[in-house]
């Protein structure tokens, strides 16, 4: 976790330099170093995104450290598996020695990674799983997305008093990272908080503002109803924070969030964002291709690799931003 410490940087505006058929990027080595390194390729589920921007910076810092040539590639949206799917195979006739892969469908990319494995290519999957056995890759490594759910569930059973009627904002269908995470809220309610209800639920686009659009339409079907919010990633606990803006019921309907962004802290410092679980991009990007290294050099790594997520509130705000500003997105 304190590498996220050694990312402390600005993070770097997403524009018009990722184009809209994908970003394809080599990273260029350390002065004074061969530029024959060894390359690997990595592929985010999107590249227009800060919490992947987050998740590049500690591939780049590993693969550096480690003595490899980095490729980071992949779509500009996180619903676009078909520019995913080109990337793995981009990566493949590059003739990479690994590769580490954000799936951005948990489905759609199982036969991108049988190739991978048949190929003798070791890959590691970060973010978010797929729909195969561990046997298809060499390692996974990611937030324990149920537990962070579950997380989410205590801290807004907390700010409703431990009852009430809640909604969850979701995140793009067959997303095995979100999934995971409304069920882990889902489930945590059932069994430890029967005096709250899950009355209404919805998939978006998974975008700002399909988010915002999406959970509009929910606090307005279910006016007057609505205690308390969950929304499942980034761009979808951004939307849903300003559809509670703008239909006046910030503070009014308890929010809890996943991933952070500087808008959802402002609403932090304002009492309109009870807590965010939040995860530590940096930190995934850098074990994910230390361990892609480890499988290349045939040493044994864990096929599954957990990285805990943090809890961010009023009462430790300022403490995390000092502590881990590159996994807040500052």
């Amino acid at each position: 976790m304190t590498r996220s410490n050694v990312g402390a940087v600005v993070i770097l505006a997403i524009s018009a330099v990722l184009f809209t058929s994908g970003v394809v990027r080599k990273i260029s080595s350390p002065q004074g170093q061969d530029d024959a390194r060894p390359l690997i390729a990595v592929i985010p589920k999107g590249t227009a995104s800060m919490w992947w921007e987050v998740v590049r910076q500690g591939a780049e810092r590993a693969s550096h450290e480690l003595g490899y040539e980095m490729i980071w590639t992949g779509p500009e949206q996180e619903t676009d598996r078909e520019k995913q799917i080109q990337a793995v195979e981009d990566s493949i006739a590059k003739r990479v020695v690994g590769i580490v892969l954000g799936p951005n469908d948990a489905q759609a990319l199982v036969r991108p990674v049988e190739k991978i494995k048949t190929l003798g290519i070791p890959c590691v999957i970060i973010d978010s799983g797929i729909d195969a056995g561990p046997e298809a890759y060499a390692s996974f490594a990611a937030t324990d997305n149920f537990a962070g759910g579950a997380d989410g569930a205590r801290r807004l059973a907390a700010a409703i008093n431990g009852r009430g009627n809640v909604i969850i904002t979701k995140f793009v269908q067959n997303s095995a990272s979100t999934d995971a995470r409304a069920e882990g809220f889902k489930q945590t309610l059932a069994r430890e908080f029967p005096e709250i209800k899950v009355i209404a639920e919805q998939f978006t686009l998974g975008t700002v503002e399909d988010g915002r659009q999406k959970t509009e339409d929910l606090l307005l079907r279910n006016k007057g109803q609505v205690d308390g919010l969950f929304a499942v990633n980034q761009p979808v606990s951004v939307g849903a924070y300003k559809a509670i803006q703008s239909l006046g019921l910030a503070g009014q309907v308890k929010m809890v969030g996943f991933d952070s962004d500087p808008v959802l802290l402002e609403g932090i410092e304002r009492g309109e964002v009870a807590a965010l679980i939040v995860q530590n991009p940096f930190e995934i990007g850098y074990q994910g291709v230390r361990l892609v290294v480890e499988a290349i050099a045939n040493r044994p790594v864990p096929k599954a690799y957990p990285i805990p997520s943090m809890i961010v509130d009023r009462s430790n705000l300022a403490e995390m931003k000092q502590k881990f500003p590159a996994a807040l997105g500052l």
